[in-house]
Order: C-alpha cells, then structure tokens, then sequence
C-alpha cells in the first residue's frame, strides 16, 4: 500500500482510475436510474451510527494546551506554537502510520497518526485555543506506468486555516507529497467524519472481514448519503460478497454523484469483463483513455518517459499538449525547456525556465512539495503565460 494514501477509493489489485478534477465525462452514460429498493438493500436495516467525535478533547489534552499554549499568542503564534507540539521531539512528536484511523484523543494518546487523525487532533486543539480552521483534501497527483495505466490514486486532507482577510495557512502532516492543484476544496465536518468511517472500512476489506467492511461503509453513506467514495467501495464490498446487482447500482451511484472521480467506471469496466460483457467493458475502458488524455498530467508523465528514452521529439509534444491543458504548472515549462536543450534550441529552453521559475514563486504554494508542515498563503496574483511581459510560444 502506498504510505501516501490517505483515503481510499478502491480497492482492486489492478490498475486504479482517475480523479481529474475540473475535467470529468460529463456526458457519459452509465444509465443509471435511481431505484430506491436498491439502494435499501445495499444500506441495509436502518442502524445507529457509533457516537463517534472526531474532534472531542480529552480533560488531558485541554491541560496540556492550557500548560503549553499561552492564550495572548496572535493567531499566527498560535499556529506555529500547536506545530511545535505536534511534531517537535520533545513534544508530541506524532509519527505517521498510514492505517491509523483514529480520533483526537486517540491520536493524541497513541502518538501516531495517518493524515486524517493527525488532523482530527489538530482542528480540535486547534479550535479549542480560538483559531477557526477546517479540513481540506486535495488530490494526490497522479502516476502512470509505460504502458499509459494509472497506477497510482489517492486523496489527501489537511487543514486550511483563516487568519483575516487574504490571510490563510495551511497544516499539512506530508507536505512533500506532489498535490493536484485546483483539487483542493474546504469540507465539512460532517463530511470528514463520514470518511473516518470509508477509512475504517476499507481497512476492513484489506483485512477480508467483509461483513465489517459493508457495515462501516453503510455508516459513512448514512452519515453523507453523497460521498461518492464510499458508494464505490462499498460496491467493493458487494462485489466481493457475489452480490453483483448491488454492486453494479453502487458503481454507477458513485459516477453519477461525482462526474469528476472515475474510479466508478474503472470498477465497472472490471465489472462487466469479468462477467464476459466485453463490448460493454470495453465501452468504460475507452472512455478512460480519453479523460487521461485530457489529463495535463498524464502528458507530463509521458513526456518524462520519453525523455528518458531519449525521444526528445515525443517528449516536447507531450510537455506542449501538458501545457495546452493547463498553462499555470510550473514544472511542465521547466520539463519542456530542458527537452529544448537537448533540441539545441536553447534561447527557448532559457524563457521557458524563468516562466518556471516565475510560477514556482509566485503561484499557490500550498501545492509545492516542502518539509514545511505550515505554509501561510497570502492572496497574491498567479503569473501566467498570459501576463504581460512573458511570450511563450508552444505550439512548434
């Protein structure tokens, strides 16, 4: 399992499918119809939802903010000052552990923490001394093998913090994971915890306790009846109990509830493929190489192999298509003027290099990779190749 997984989409030992943000196939019928017995089927009996507060301090946990945390602190001492607890050595010093879905209080007692539970523990210390603040995910970017299959997919949270006006910060336990930008969305509180609940679930069915598995996922969808992820895991979950129908109406809840996450139709490509319906999986698959081809990133990856195979022609093709689809990505400009180099034509490959740069300082740098686990991001202009000064040609 890859350690920066956070959340879990999935869970087949093939190819993953993609979440692309802002570009879905919003047109793609799967011909799903609601069908309310179904969906009672799949929820199963109305149950309770264990009482669980994602964010409830412990007496211990509010003694040591009042030891340790000094109330007349600006909010951006304050910021700084619960990282100093939660990571330095001679504090909490919380530890990553990717399977480790846990509350506040429990993360705060163990000392370990996947990014989830370390930021359960973080918004509720966090907003116990005053700050306002809220969970953020944001998607992981994207890996693709030679042979063009998305191999890799994730979903990642953090906290997004407001300290005034055009000021914000970001909390991030791995900040040096490569994020998706303009993935990034604010959710509730609601909404997390109904992924605490996906989480444990799917922990479950890696574990093959199936029966467990089905009854957290039904508690996430009772929690949001709108979570996409947990449509499509507890179909995971159907499918593996041979309960095909169900699992089939699963997959095609989740692609209707979000356009944008093709993980649904990468299930139900398997789907049909396994029950011999070729033409019909068939159909799904070839859908999915078109949103990888509108994906900016699946271009950038191709364009790296390329330049490692030294097809510098093929790869300058693949960082221009990259840049077509999104012309504010710092690295895509560095990629295609280092293949320039190696072109010959390098007055082009030194433009495009200080566009990267230019990007890289002043484009949203809650998305860089970095060891800094507080980020303040002031408001502040995106430059773009369509800034005035800065002309760069692409297209030949």
């Amino acid at each position: 399992m890859n350690s920066n997984i956070h959340f879990y989409r999935l869970l087949q030992p093939m190819v993953l499918a993609l979440w692309l943000s802002g570009c879905g196939l919003v047109g793609f019928n799967t011909g799903f119809q609601e069908d309310q017995a179904l969906e009672e089927r799949i929820l199963g009996e109305q149950q309770q939802v264990p009482d669980v507060d994602l964010l409830a301090l412990t007496p211990e946990i509010k003694a040591y903010l009042a030891e340790h945390v000094d109330t007349g602190l600006s909010d951006w001492r304050k910021v700084n000052r619960l990282r100093e607890l939660l990571f330095d050595e001679s504090h909490l010093d919380i530890q990553y552990r990717d399977t480790a879905t846990l509350t506040a209080a429990e993360t705060f007692e163990v000392g370990y923490a996947n990014c989830l539970a370390l930021i359960n523990l973080y918004i509720g210390m966090a907003r116990h001394v005053g700050l306002e603040v809220n969970y953020q995910t944001a998607q992981i970017r994207p890996r693709w093998n030679r042979r063009g299959e998305l191999v890799v997919l994730s979903e990642h949270v953090n906290a997004l913090g407001d300290l005034g006006p055009g000021r914000r910060y970001v909390l991030d336990f791995t900040p040096e994971v490569l994020l998706q930008p303009d993935s990034a969305r604010v959710i509730s509180d609601e909404r997390a915890r109904a992924m605490y609940f996906n989480n444990l679930g799917v922990e479950a069915l890696i574990e093959q306790d199936l029966s467990q598995a089905l009854e957290l996922f039904r508690h996430a969808l009772t929690i949001d009846p709108e979570l996409s992820m947990a449509w499509n895991n507890v179909g995971s979950a159907l499918n593996r109990l041979g309960d095909s129908r169900l699992a089939e109406y699963s997959y095609k809840k989740a692609f209707e509830l979000d356009r944008r996450s093709t993980t649904a139709l990468n299930n139900l490509a398997r789907y049909y493929s396994q029950r011999g319906n070729e033409e019909e999986s068939t159909t799904y698959r070839r859908a999915l190489d078109r949103v990888n081809r509108a994906n900016p990133y699946y271009h950038y990856i191709r364009g790296n192999i390329a330049f490692e195979d030294e097809s510098y022609q093929e790869a300058r093709e693949h960082f221009r298509q990259a840049i077509r689809r999104k012309d504010n990505e710092a690295d895509f400009y560095y990629a295609l003027g280092t293949t320039l180099e190696q072109l010959g034509r390098g007055d082009e490959a030194e433009e495009l290099k200080m566009v990267a740069l230019a990007l890289h300082q002043y484009g949203d740098q809650r998305y860089r990779p970095s060891n800094e686990r507080v980020r303040r991001i002031d408001q502040r202009s995106i430059l773009r190749t369509t800034s005035p000064g800065i002309t760069i040609q692409v297209s030949d």
